[in-house]
């Protein structure tokens, strides 16, 4: 993450710096290159667009963190870093994903992201029989497996439960225990063909066998509805992890939690407060219970059920078993889609990575075949497919069966290509036990090389068609730069120079304090009669765990218990009580009620340089980036033309 941001940050300030300049007026010198005014205006504008001001001090420590990062930068050049294979390597990879937006057909991307848009107005439910096949097989084995799929669809036609059939005959695992049942789902979560099949198809039908990478599919189309939307909820846990039958104590325990959970909200306590209290979900127990919000399908169906037969907001559920644990789940609010200029960018990421764009993709490599003149000598394909044989469906295909084929095969713009590069392009990628008939796989393993090399050539025409790819790939190389050689003065440095941090710390480990510390026990009980017996144990000198073993037999809820070392700030209960030792008062939080024991007051003391590590290491990195910024300012020249500078400042 550090490394992406820094890439980011480096990019945000070369935004200007390969523009052409529009002013004479040059602003710096730094080590040599000039950097005008008009470029300092752009960049700076670019990242204060929030808050714009061109007052002395502003304008004045930006320009500090520009020459900073340009006096890094060149000094990377320096050190030749850009030459460095691994940086290369990374660059190329950075490249690679920058043109991939280049590399389709945009207007069928508009289209399809359209389409999807409309889709997630609607909700379906479906189940489907698979029959698998291999995405390559060869026709006799397609046949098959098709003639399978349509047996399996004219026997629920005729009469058959179609759960019936689809444990009988699915090749879906899953369709043993739920009959073939997807629940509801809606654009975007299945495999393009399947999703526009089921789509295209009214409740209450059957599909004809639907292709898709798994095989053949016939699916019945059980209900549309309108997009049932997103929810935002909350939910009280008490989880089941551990146990290993529905009467063993883990799951007994929880079962009785739950329904005394459940008890409480019917009697009218705040299902926030409830959940602050008795969920066992830590990460949302602070938060009132308060999940992020989810659609049609992103939860587990039993979860997801309950949930959205939730009608009104405040309304919650009866215990819900799911493989998790039980949950109570209340609805905060209930969302519909957003509109479509608000849905689309998230469209175009999410189509971008479904298969759906494998037809942008092929409508990109058609133009580009036009547009560069895409020529084939059919007969020197021919000539290849002549000396080809089954062994290339198992891998083992001797390309010295073509040997001396060696005449132009295609070419693409200037590239051109021969049969030796297709044979050999055979050779390398040949799979082993592929079920396909060889001259079918041939065909394919062409398509794919064909494809390759349209691509591919496209991709070097970048930089000379579109000047903004051609500015950004300059960004990401300067961004990387000024990560590795951070990352070698600083970073790294601090991590792995063991000595220098312990040299750091010893002059300057006064700064490094723990603040006056109490260590206390917590207990939460359930009510002041509670409160009252878990004070009495305290007292006779029992341990946290021995008090609630004792006071929760009958109840889960009756006490829980939290210990540590806490400083100011660390616990608002802690902080809401004097710190002196023994027990404190009851303390009211919401419907229970607290007591603190406190244990012994730990005075202020110098942490360790184990203890202080984290912060230790980060302000060693401070002084080590300091130090190195004071060193390239007295290596490098820097000139800052102070008139240039004063017509900037307002």
């Amino acid at each position: 993450m550090k490394r992406i941001l820094l890439i980011f940050c480096a990019i945000a300030f070369a935004l200007s710096s390969y523009a052409q300049q529009d002013s004479n007026d040059n602003l710096l010198t730094i080590a040599g290159q000039e950097i005008s005014k008009s470029e300092f205006l752009r960049v700076y504008q670019k990242n204060n667009t929030k808050e714009l001001s061109f007052d002395d001090k502003s304008v004045r420590e930006y320009l500090d963190l520009y020459i900073n990062y340009k006096l890094k930068v060149k000094q990377a050049e320096d050190e030749k870093m850009d030459t460095i294979p691994a940086f290369q390597k990374e660059l190329a990879g950075y490249r690679k994903q920058l043109a991939r937006p280049y590399m389709n057909d945009q207007d069928v991307t508009d289209a399809l992201i359209k389409e999807a848009y409309e889709r997630l107005k609607t909700d379906i439910r479906a189940s489907h029989v698979l029959i698998r096949v291999a995405e390559n097989a060869p026709p006799k084995d397609s046949l098959t497996a098709y003639n399978r799929a349509l047996d399996a669809r004219n026997r629920i036609l005729k009469g058959d439960e179609f759960s019936s059939v689809a444990q009988q005959l699915s090749d879906d695992k899953s369709a043993a225990n739920n009959g073939g049942d997807l629940g509801y789902f809606t654009a975007l979560m299945m495999v393009y063909p399947f999703e526009s099949a089921v789509y295209n198809t009214n409740a209450g039908d059957v599909t004809m066998p639907v292709r898709t990478r798994f095989g053949y599919h016939v699916i019945k189309v059980f209900d549309k509805r309108a997009a049932m939307g997103e929810l935002k909820v909350a939910h009280i846990m008490v989880k089941t992890q551990g146990s290993t039958s529905d009467d063993d104590e883990i799951a007994v325990n929880a079962k009785k939690k739950i329904g005394e959970i459940y008890g409480l909200l019917k009697n009218g306590q705040p299902f926030s407060e409830v959940a602050k209290t008795h969920s066992e979900d830590q990460g949302t127990s602070k938060s009132g219970g308060v999940i992020p919000p989810f659609g049609t399908g992103k939860m587990v169906a039993d979860f997801e059920r309950a949930a959205y037969n939730l009608k009104n907001a405040g309304d919650f559920s009866e215990p819900v078993k799911t493989s998790f644990g039980w949950h109570i789940i209340s609805l905060i609010e209930r969302k519909s889609l957003v509109p479509f200029e608000e849905k689309e960018r998230e469209l175009k990421n999410l189509v971008s990575r479904d298969s759906r764009a494998d037809a942008s993709k092929k409508a990109k490599i058609k133009q580009i075949k036009k547009e560069y003149s895409y020529n084939l000598n059919r007969k020197a394909l021919e000539q290849i497919f002549s000396k080809l044989d089954s062994s290339l469906t198992t891998g083992q295909w001797d390309t010295k069966k073509a040997e001396g084929l060696n005449k132009p095969l295609f070419n693409i713009g200037t590239d051109k290509f021969s049969q030796t590069d297709f044979v050999e392009y055979l050779g390398t990628n040949q799979s082993r036990k592929l079920k396909t008939g060889y001259m079918e796989l041939a065909a394919n393993y062409f398509q794919f090389f064909v494809d390759e090399k349209c691509l591919a050539y496209e991709e070097k025409q970048l930089e000379t068609k579109y000047p903004e790819f051609r500015t950004l790939m300059q960004e990401y190389r300067d961004g990387i730069l000024l990560f590795d050689l951070t990352d070698k003065k600083v970073w790294s440095k601090a991590v792995n120079d063991s000595a220098g941090l312990a040299t750091f710390y010893d002059e300057n480990k006064d700064q490094y304090m723990w603040n006056n510390r109490v260590e206390a026990e917590i207990y939460t009980c359930k009510d002041a009669d509670m409160a009252q017996k878990v004070r009495k144990l305290i007292k006779k000198g029992m341990k946290p765990n021995e008090i609630t073993k004792e006071v929760n037999e009958d109840s889960q809820l009756n006490c829980s218990v939290m210990k540590g070392k806490y400083s100011k700030g660390d616990n608002e209960l802690i902080d809401s009580k004097p710190w002196t030792v023994g027990v404190s008062e009851d303390i009211k939080k919401e419907s229970a009620i607290v007591i603190i024991n406190y244990k012994e007051l730990i005075p202020s003391q110098r942490k360790t340089l184990k203890e202080a590590k984290g912060i230790v290491t980060s302000d060693y990195q401070n002084y080590l980036e300091e130090k190195w910024i004071g060193d390239l300012r007295g290596k490098y020249d820097v000139k800052v033309n102070e008139d240039v500078l004063s017509s900037i400042i307002q």
